[in-house]
């Protein structure tokens, strides 16, 4: 018979079970600044929790109070779900991470809990399952995001983006990639922009955001931790192979 438990990560045990993207390569810049990402904001009260099957990592959620969270949301009082991943899906894994969030969302006095998803890409979470529970969408923003609330107290005010992306966007010119470390893949995500990059002979300004107020200040997404500009229009929120980004700055070279 199958044991299912649920493991709260701090920097203890971060060192000896690692943490589950990337895990197959430990030994990578991306896995190696994930966890000291991770054991930085464990000081800021985040929460990174494993749940495994017979001792073996099977999914994790990952949240944080909106204060010091990595999405451009403005949701002071809510938390906000950055990842929620499993390894197979109709086992009720899902379930069983988001209703431990929204637990501890509610035993916080939080207002609610928020998560952002994007159906172009698998870098954000599936709305299905926040669907199922009762989430709804309640805002927008280009590129395809949504923004699903699910609340825990009553006349609250809801949580919205920034309204200025198109100035944010503008402001970028040269080729520029502005990243976190808070995903592991932002790393191979960065090396292919700049191999693209060099082989049509541009530098890319590579600028890493250092804390909440710079990325809520400079992101040109909602998804904060990697965007790639170019002639103040996005390239990418998430990896692109080599071929993709060299096909997309070369199409913008030559406009």
């Amino acid at each position: 018979m199958s044991q299912v438990e649920m493991l709260e990560m701090n920097g203890e045990w971060l060192e000896g079970m690692g943490s589950f993207c990337l895990r197959s390569k430990k030994n990578s810049p991306g896995y190696l600044n994930k966890n000291k990402w991770l054991n930085q904001q464990f000081e800021k009260g985040l929460h990174y929790i494993q749940l495994l099957e017979n001792g073996k990592q099977v999914g994790f959620i990952e949240y944080a109070d909106a204060e010091y969270s990595s999405r451009v949301v403005y949701a002071d009082g809510f938390v906000v779900i950055h990842c929620l991943w499993v390894s197979a899906v109709g086992k009720g894994y899902g379930t069983q991470l988001l209703k431990k969030c929204l637990e501890d969302a509610k035993k916080r006095g939080k207002k609610g809990v928020v998560v952002l998803s994007n159906d172009q890409t698998s870098w954000t979470p599936s709305k299905d399952l926040f669907l199922q529970h009762q989430f709804q969408c309640i805002a927008t923003a280009p590129y395809d995001f949504e923004l699903l609330m699910f609340a825990l107290q009553e006349n609250i005010d809801l949580p919205y983006f920034p309204n200025n992306w198109k100035e944010r966007l503008a402001k970028f010119q040269n080729l520029t990639i502005l990243r976190s470390f808070q995903c592991p893949y932002v790393e191979v995500a960065t090396d292919n922009i700049q191999v693209a990059a060099n082989k049509l002979g541009l530098i890319p300004d590579l600028i890493d955001l250092q804390n909440r107020e710079d990325l809520m200040e400079k992101s040109p997404t909602p998804y904060g931790i990697f965007s790639v500009v170019y002639k103040g229009q996005l390239i990418t929120f998430h990896r692109l192979t080599v071929h993709s980004v060299y096909k997309k700055l070369q199409k913008l070279m030559n406009s």
